[in-house]
């Protein structure tokens, strides 16, 4: 596999990290057609765990079968296809070696009432399946967050010294965070930084607003521009050891397609690393979703 320069840049400030930690990491980084450039297009379907299946997959019935998530992530040319544990189970063997996958090692439910969520894979599901990396989800804010962090150090470290790459899924939510204050800037940003902290490789958060939650952060707040998208996503890729941690964002819920590409443009301009989309991929039929996908690549390229 070629390894690019800008690849090699981004792998060297990663200092701590084994060959095959970062031969995973350059799995990702090179695979697909933003290979080689430091941008990332991932596919994470989670959202059965989330949301259940009729809300996740009845927009596009197709959706039902793990296959059709392994197949869309390799045509459309993304960087890396994330999954619980069952649905990387159902397609390991047809599409091993076919694209890096990512086991979302922990999950939670709506039919749960706490902000917690549960460990439903293993570092050695991973290693078992090919995974190149393992996926978790902290909540900043909630009433277990100290226990989610305990369980991503843990599992971090076993799986770094089995030669993974970890992606740190970072959602602020608790008691003390409203509907606002969970994409606030201030707040995303921190959750970024935590993730950081954690010792992610990859960090993934959702696009911040302008919003300023925190009182005690308004004063540091005041002279930081987050006037557009792309300056609060450069104060939060800032946050991330002064951008040398892989920071990718998610698309959130369905919206329209001028909306998602506007937002993209944002994340770009800002010196993300790419975007994570499930639902607005998947939830679409096919050929609109490799449309829809085939331009988000395009505009990580500079090209529209």
């Amino acid at each position: 596999m070629r390894v690019t320069q800008r690849v090699k840049k981004i792998l060297s400030h990663y200092e701590s990290d084994n060959p095959g930690t970062k031969g995973n990491l350059a799995r990702i980084l090179m695979e697909g057609k933003l290979g080689g450039t430091g941008k990332l297009v991932i596919l994470p379907v989670d959202q059965g765990f989330e949301h259940g299946p009729a809300r996740s997959f009845a927009p596009n019935p197709a959706a039902y079968d793990p296959h059709y998530h392994f197949q869309l992530a390799i045509d459309a040319g993304l960087s890396a296809y994330a999954a619980p544990l069952g649905m990387i189970e159902a397609g390991a063997d047809t599409f091993a070696g076919a694209i890096p996958t990512i086991l979302k090692v922990n999950s939670s439910n709506s039919l749960a009432v706490d902000k917690d969520q549960a460990v439903t894979g293993s570092v050695n599901d991973a290693l078992r399946l090919g995974c190149a990396a393992i996926g978790f989800t902290i909540y900043p804010g909630s009433e277990y967050a100290f226990q989610l962090m305990e369980e991503i150090r843990e599992m971090a470290e076993e799986a770094k010294a089995a030669g993974l790459a970890v992606v740190v899924w970072s959602y602020p939510r608790g008691p003390n965070l409203d509907k606002v204050a969970e994409t606030a800037f201030d707040i995303c940003a921190y959750a970024a930084h935590m993730a950081a902290l954690l010792g992610a490789h990859i960090i993934k958060v959702k696009p911040p607003t302008a919003a300023i939650s925190l009182e005690a952060a308004k004063k540091s707040y005041a002279n930081i521009d987050g006037s557009t998208l792309a300056k609060r996503v450069e104060h939060v890729v800032q946050s991330c050891f002064g951008g040398k941690r892989i920071v990718v964002f998610s698309g959130g819920e369905a919206k329209g397609l001028d909306g998602l590409y506007e937002e993209v443009r944002g994340l770009r301009d800002g010196g993300a690393n790419g975007s994570i989309i499930g639902r607005n991929t998947f939830q679409r039929p096919r050929e609109e979703a490799l449309a829809m996908l085939a331009k988000i690549i395009e505009i990580y390229q500079g090209k529209a």
